[in-house]
């Protein structure tokens, strides 16, 4: 490699074995191999599998799994300067590892890997195409800003799914609307050869409907990108929302928008049917939790205050205790639950009345999807005006759709729904 050292490579599930005292055996010959032959570098991957937090053990390999940790530890502590070997670890978990790995001493220099940003997608895209053989029309920077949320592994697949793509229709060279096509399916999951009942399908796109036009007419929401009532993945339909830019951060405001976008399929099918539904059940769960969160994470209730109250027992089995108390009264349970639902409800009404003013438009989507059953942002725009992101934003030209920077949610006008990469 780069060091010109020897490297060694392992997974921390590989230390786990079925007898006790296996694991601890294979660290301690994998330091005496790598002291041997120092200067060195061991590289641990996935060291939550061995590393978790003592004291929690729920299966039968709690102990060989707290033996071959604390060997890891007592090898740490054993090194001597004339030992030049360096220990790297890599984790997606690093809330479940015990305490004692990050002590000083131990693994102490902590690097947070995000999700790259623009110019990182570019040079990741720049990197996958090397031994693709690209159309003419094909744009990296387009393609960079139009996955947003995307991983490394997420733009290695979708290089790959448009290059498969091109190959089954006997292209020579993988063109732009090829990754179009490879981003939709990793998005929005594959298309289903499914015909559904006139009645389904009229559900579907008033339900579709009332999300698109609840993100066009609020300023606070992401701008839609495409909606469709194709089956796709386990949705019937599904809205795609593009966010402006790579956010951090997102205002109370903001939130509230994105519930009211949330709620406004189900609100849809209230106003159309005077009835819901069980294809908001992906919209209410997703709703439901940012809701919980504004309250009891961001401090955006003035009734409970600027008071958090996370609690650490949604996952008991990775690494922690199975009981835990609950750090606050049941008065204070009441009082939260209260506010949820009345941040619910608020939302709910309003994505009520945006659609009963919006009426016409309501009506001019949903029938322009049952014709087309796929609509972009520009079509859209040519049925009911300008989003409100784009007159405030003062773009006289809007982004084409291939160049738009899709960040997901997917929502099934009946049934579940699967999830987008982020909360949009």
């Amino acid at each position: 490699g780069e060091a010109d050292v020897p490297f060694f490579s392992v997974n921390g599930s590989e230390f786990i074995q079925m007898f006790v005292g296996v694991g601890a055996s294979r660290v301690r010959d994998l330091f005496r191999t790598a002291k041997d032959q120092s200067p060195a570098i061991i590289f641990i991957d996935e060291i939550d599998a061995v590393g978790r937090q003592r004291g929690a053990g729920l299966g039968g390999g709690h102990d060989e799994r707290e033996q071959t940790l604390n060997q890891i530890l007592g090898e740490m502590d054993g090194f001597t300067p004339s030992q030049a070997v360096i220990l790297i670890a890599a984790t997606i978990r690093p809330d479940v590892l015990d305490p004692a790995l990050l002590r000083p001493g131990r693994f102490d220099r902590h690097v947070t890997v995000g999700r790259p940003t623009m110019k990182g997608r570019e040079e990741i895209f720049k990197v996958h195409v090397r031994e693709v053989p690209l159309g003419d029309d094909v744009d990296l920077r387009r393609l960079a800003a139009g996955t947003v949320g995307l991983t490394g592994a997420d733009i290695r697949n979708m290089v790959n799914e448009a290059a498969l793509w091109a190959a089954r229709n006997d292209k020579k060279v993988v063109e732009m609307s090829d990754f179009d096509y490879a981003r939709d399916k990793i998005l929005m999951g594959a298309k289903r050869e499914e015909v559904l009942q006139e009645s389904e399908k009229e559900k579907t796109a008033y339900h579709e409907a009332g999300h698109t036009l609840t993100a066009w007419y609020l300023d606070g929401a992401n701008v839609v990108h495409k909606v469709t009532i194709i089956p796709r993945g386990r949705a019937l339909g599904v809205t795609q929302y593009v966010p402006n830019e790579d956010r951090l951060s997102i205002s109370k405001r903001e939130l509230e928008h994105q519930l009211v976008v949330l709620l406004g399929g189900r609100a849809a099918e209230k106003i159309i049917y005077e009835e819901t539904t069980v294809g908001a059940e992906n919209d209410l769960e997703r709703a439901t939790s940012v809701a919980r969160r504004m309250v009891t994470h961001w401090g955006m209730s003035p009734k409970v205050g600027p008071v958090s109250y996370k609690t650490g027992d949604e996952d008991p089995f990775l690494g922690r205790e199975l009981h835990q108390s609950r750090p606050f009264s049941e008065h204070t349970q009441e009082m939260i639950d209260g506010e949820v639902a009345r941040i619910l409800h608020e939302a709910d009404q309003s994505a009520e009345r945006l659609l009963l003013e919006r009426r016409d438009e309501l009506e001019r989507v949903t029938r322009a999807l049952l014709e087309r059953e796929e609509l972009n942002e520009a079509e859209i725009t040519e049925l009911i005006g300008p989003s409100k992101q784009a007159r405030l934003s003062k773009k006289s030209d809007l982004i084409a759709p291939d160049a738009a920077a899709p960040s997901v949610i997917e929502v099934g006008a009946s049934g579940a729904a699967t999830a987008g990469p982020e909360v949009a």
